[in-house]
């Protein structure tokens, strides 16, 4: 029987949106790809796809419908522009959302971006048990995300409380 102080690899996909990156230039995929295998996770897929809801939608969709897959980081899309159709794209697919973890990405971001926060579209949630959380585009957003808020509740040894802990209950 595992511990509850054991770490829990688990499987995530990392989706970049983006109209202008490209695989030789995703620094923000690269990032969050690069941290997640850091902390011991396993990256179970990965893509970068333009800003269309609809294809957006299918590759999520492929994704959660995955028992293999526990968790997908998207980076970009959570603008104001008229291409950011990332909150319009995944937010439907969603079960339950994480209310808090947009607001706290904002309130944390606000220390190193000031006012420009609001800007940030940035939100997670469940959906069928797996759990979905989508940044900003900049690398620097994606660092400030994993490394303040993600990266911990993905940790089973993260204490009072954790998401890792959750997986084998979330479909109950």
């Amino acid at each position: 029987m595992t511990a509850a102080t054991d770490f829990k690899p688990l499987n995530l996909c990392v989706l970049t949106v983006s109209d202008s990156r490209t695989p030789d230039n995703d620094t923000s995929g690269d990032y969050l790809a690069g941290a997640l295998a850091e902390a011991g996770h396993h990256l179970a897929g990965r893509a970068l796809l333009p800003d269309d809801k609809y294809r957006l939608r299918a590759q999520v969709s492929q994704w959660i419908a995955d028992d293999g897959v526990d968790g997908i980081l998207v980076t970009g899309g959570t603008g104001f522009t008229g291409r950011d159709s990332t909150p319009e794209a995944l937010l439907p697919l969603l079960d339950k959302q994480m209310d808090g973890f947009g607001e706290l990405f904002r309130a944390i971001s606000f220390d190193e971006i000031g006012t420009s926060t609001l800007q940030s579209r940035a939100f997670a949630g469940l959906a069928n048990g797996t759990f979905v959380f989508a940044l900003p585009g900049s690398t620097s957003a994606c660092l400030t995300g994993w490394e303040k808020i993600i990266r911990a509740q993905l940790d089973a040894r993260t204490r009072p409380c954790n998401l890792a802990n959750l997986r084998p209950r979330l479909k109950e």
